[in-house]
């Protein structure tokens, strides 16, 4: 029998993946749950602990779990790793013998049922807990209990008292008694560094910025000097990724002109998904926008700006693509001899060739790994991978395996909007973050779920990524909300997610979308598209990107993905949720405890009850229970007690109005 159960049986361990196959994830300095179901047989009790392993393969730091589902034998503990690298982690459960005394001896003594003996057997146990090394403080509770359990002189009730004082199980919880220890196999964890989880982006086309249209109707493309020069605005609003749309040359047959249009007019620059001419391929820059000096100066900047750099990775091929000449094998060949260009019914790209993964595919593994290693030797420390689910996951799994070797610090982000399980299992092989179904959940109801779902069930296998628009989704909702729903969503994204990030003109509340398709008219893909920021002050929405992005850096609370309560309201236009960390979890050593109330309405005021879980907030439940709260996008203070009322509006205020309340929570 490959994994035999112990004597104390632990089962349904979680996080594994694949049960232990491949390595569940987590983060430096963000507590993770370790949960089991833990029994045994007859009545005697029992006890488990978590044990986490670090990757030096000892023992790193352990804690006691507790049953979370009365009468299931479910149990949890909460771990914390404090760097990146390879961990594991297993449970340890033991017959508790203490526990199986103070239960037995409490039924009996009060029973007047063998008294003696059982006070005797407590005297025994406890000189045996005494008989070990331990401090001289608890030596000494130990051998006062059994001194006066052997009292006879003294009432059973009092000898039995002296076994069961507080005292003593303190000592006996910190330095428990572990009969028929029953440890599991450890389980495998992967801890990345904090960027893996908590990051704000924003996103450009290096193109657009600068580019400049002639008398004559023709465009001067923007470069990357020109982008270089907008980062301090990026990094004013408190962004600390900047995202760069494909940067390589882009073919000229079959491309697409303006929204998509299968004949582009001269002038018209092709998407930048149509990727390869014959200036070069994925490791080459397109000379409109510069040459690598000009991207590592870029790079260089942006770090000095505290941002990190990531590029769009799109594994296809115009028919431009040097691979194209050079590999005909790596594409599809259909029965009249011509290439397959890349179809999603009823879409379809005909500037675009998909890669066939089943031709030759060591020889296409081999030259994606050297363009990507390329640009990390550029600066390049985090990928946003289009379309990851169109290429076999076995790829993924091989290559994002082979680059964390040597680069543990790479990050990948899957751009999957596709079936749970492909996007689960993405995950699971290797990439760090992932886009999600988000951006489609606009009701309270099922926004609770999503975030409860995140948070709870699949974060051992994927990191969200919030983004309320993208460059290729404008959903309905965003169309005639205005900059009130442009606000909403902005903070449900920021908050309610460690990462989050905007497509830029979003503080430009760019809502008309294409008709017929749930996308941007004039879209960014197939056009230049230069902006000018000097309205968004007045818009308001670049300032509230500032102050969530300022609120999310002060506190922890909002940088981890595993704790979040949903607090129902009477009103369904306005939810509510809160993150809370504990101070023994928490990197900072302080609680934090964040509670966020949103408008979902973007046309009318919506007021309500709030029906507050005060234990989820830090606070106990007791009766006459008070608040401070302060809001971190005002700056107002209120008291409130476990139901208070509030009323939210699109009007007023601000120039976005006063869609949400981001509240830092104190006990009074």
């Amino acid at each position: 029998m490959e994994h035999p159960l112990g004597r104390i049986p632990v089962t349904e361990v979680f996080p594994s993946v694949e049960n232990g196959t491949w390595p569940a994830k987590a983060t430096e300095n963000e507590a993770f749950p370790v949960r089991a179901t833990v029994f045994r047989e007859g009545h005697d009790r029992f006890a488990a602990t978590a044990v986490l392993i670090g990757p030096d393969g000892k023992d790193h730091s352990s804690a006691p779990m507790y049953e979370i589902a009365p009468g299931l034998d479910r149990y949890e503990a909460w771990l914390m790793p404090d760097r990146p690298g390879d961990w594991s982690f297993r449970i340890e459960a033991w017959s508790d013998p203490y526990a199986t005394w103070c239960h037995d001896a409490t039924v009996k003594v009060n029973a007047g049922t063998d008294v003696e003996l059982m006070l005797t057997e407590g005297a025994l146990f406890l000189e045996r807990a005494a008989d070990r090394d331990l401090p001289v403080a608890a030596l000494d509770v130990l051998r006062g209990a059994v001194k006066t359990l052997r009292e006879t002189s003294r009432p059973p009730q009092a000898r039995l008292s002296a076994g069961l004082s507080p005292q003593v199980r303190q000592v006996l919880d910190e330095y428990p008694v572990r009969d028929l220890l029953s440890p599991t196999r450890p389980y495998p964890l992967v801890v990345h560094r904090e960027k893996a989880l908590a990051g704000a982006w924003y996103e450009i086309f290096p193109r657009s910025i600068g580019a400049v249209q002639n008398p004559d109707g023709s465009w001067k493309s923007g470069t990357l000097a020109t982008a270089e020069a907008d980062l301090p605005r990026i990094a004013g609003m408190g962004f600390d990724v900047v995202y760069l749309t494909p940067i390589h040359p882009i073919g000229t047959t079959n491309r697409k002109g303006r929204n998509n249009t299968l004949e582009a007019l001269p002038g018209d620059p092709g998407s930048p998904y149509g990727i390869g001419a014959p200036e070069g391929g994925h490791d080459a820059v397109h000379p409109d926008l510069g040459d690598f000096a000009d991207f590592e100066h870029f790079v260089a900047r942006a770090r000095e700006l505290g941002m990190e750099v990531a590029l769009d990775i799109a594994l296809q091929c115009s028919p431009d693509h040097p691979w194209v000449k050079d590999h005909p094998e790596w594409f599809t060949t259909r029965a009249d001899g011509t290439i397959a260009f890349a179809e999603n019914p009823p879409k379809k790209y005909q500037d675009i060739y998909p890669l066939n993964f089943d031709n030759d595919p060591e020889g296409i593994y081999q030259a994606i790994l050297a363009m990507l290693l390329k640009w990390i030797d550029h600066g390049v420390t985090l990928f946003r991978v289009d379309n990851p689910h169109t290429k076999p996951v076995n790829f993924w799994q091989r290559i994002l395996a082979e680059i964390a070797v040597d680069h543990p610090e790479v990050v990948f982000l899957s751009e999957a909007f596709t079936r749970p399980a492909m996007m689960r299992t993405l995950g699971a092989v290797g990439f760090h973050q992932s886009y999600t179904y988000f951006t489609w959940r606009t009701e309270a109801k099922e926004i609770g779920e999503y975030l409860v779902e995140l948070a709870e069930q699949t974060a051992h296998l994927m990191r969200p990524n919030f983004w309320p628009t993208t460059h290729d989704i404008l959903t309905p909702q965003m169309w005639d909300g205005g900059a009130p729903i442009f606000a909403a969503r902005a903070v449900l994204a920021a908050t309610a997610s460690p990462s989050w990030g905007v497509y830029n003109g979003y503080e430009l509340i760019e809502d008309v979308p294409r008709p017929g398709a749930q996308e941007q008219i004039d879209n960014e893909k197939y056009e230049y598209k230069p902006r000018d920021y000097s309205r968004a002050d007045e818009i308001g929405i670049s300032s509230l990107f500032a102050r969530l992005n300022a609120i999310r850096a002060a506190h922890p609370a909002l940088r981890q993905l595993h704790r979040i309560t949903i607090h129902p309201t009477s009103n369904p236009a306005l939810f509510c949720f809160s993150k809370h960390v504990p101070a023994a979890l928490s990197p900072t050593g302080v609680a934090d405890t964040v509670l966020v109330v949103v408008n979902l309405d973007p046309h009318n005021t919506q007021n309500g009850v709030l029906e507050l879980n005060v234990d989820a907030l830090g606070a106990s439940a007791r009766p006459g229970v008070f608040l401070r709260v302060t809001d971190e996008l005002s700056g107002e203070e209120y008291v409130w007690g476990e139901r208070p009322f509030v009323e939210l509006t699109p009007h007023h205020y601000t120039p976005v109005g006063k869609m949400a309340h981001v509240l830092r929570v104190e006990l009074i």
